[in-house]
């Protein structure tokens, strides 16, 4: 069975972005980037991949889920078809999006098609963005990925926004990144 993996930055409050989505106090430390790239190739947008000199093969997804506020930069740089046509990409979404080869909106149980999603073949699945998303799937996520910046926003969007029963987590790993961020693996108990 496929994995559902929540993968993003937060600060060290536990903020994925501003109130507005912007995500630009984050550092963006070159050296930080390259390993990090080398880790998930897959997880470079396409339209940075050249500038970046990402060019390896994916290593463990081949599916990317995101909610239509972390798919909307793609259209911003002219990227309709999105910024990750290297993957199997899923728009949680009511409206239309563009026709593209890898790109599907999805509406309605999120939930469900979820579950069903991770019964067939493939690699894993990257949860990347939409807190929202992330805290309609809270059960379904088997591993919370975070990269954790030396930041404190103060405000914005939380990493789960979720009311709910708490959801238990282990930690699996942490690893030291350079330019001070952690990398923070918890495994869904």
């Amino acid at each position: 069975m496929r994995d559902l993996v929540y993968y993003l930055a937060t600060s060290l409050d536990g903020y994925i972005a501003a109130p507005d989505g912007d995500f630009s106090a984050f550092p963006q430390d070159p050296v930080t980037l390259k390993t990090l790239f080398d880790r998930y190739p897959e997880t470079c947008p396409a339209h940075a991949r050249a500038a970046l000199g990402v060019d390896g093969p994916a290593r463990r997804f081949d599916t990317v889920i995101m909610g239509y506020r972390t798919y909307e930069p793609a259209l911003t740089v002219g990227l309709p078809g999105g910024a990750y046509p290297h993957l199997n990409q899923i728009v949680v979404t009511h409206r239309p999006l563009p026709k593209a080869p890898n790109l599907t909106a999805i509406s309605g149980d999120v939930s469900e098609h979820i579950a069903h999603l991770k019964t067939l073949p493939g690699r894993d699945i990257w949860l990347c963005g939409g807190a929202d998303v992330a805290a309609q799937l809270i059960e379904h996520i088997d591993e919370l990925q975070l990269k954790v910046n030396p930041i404190a926003l103060g405000t914005g969007i939380p990493v789960l926004p979720f009311d709910g029963k708490p959801h238990s987590f282990q930690l699996a790993e942490c690893e030291q990144q350079p330019g001070e961020v952690l990398l923070l693996t918890y495994r869904a108990s």
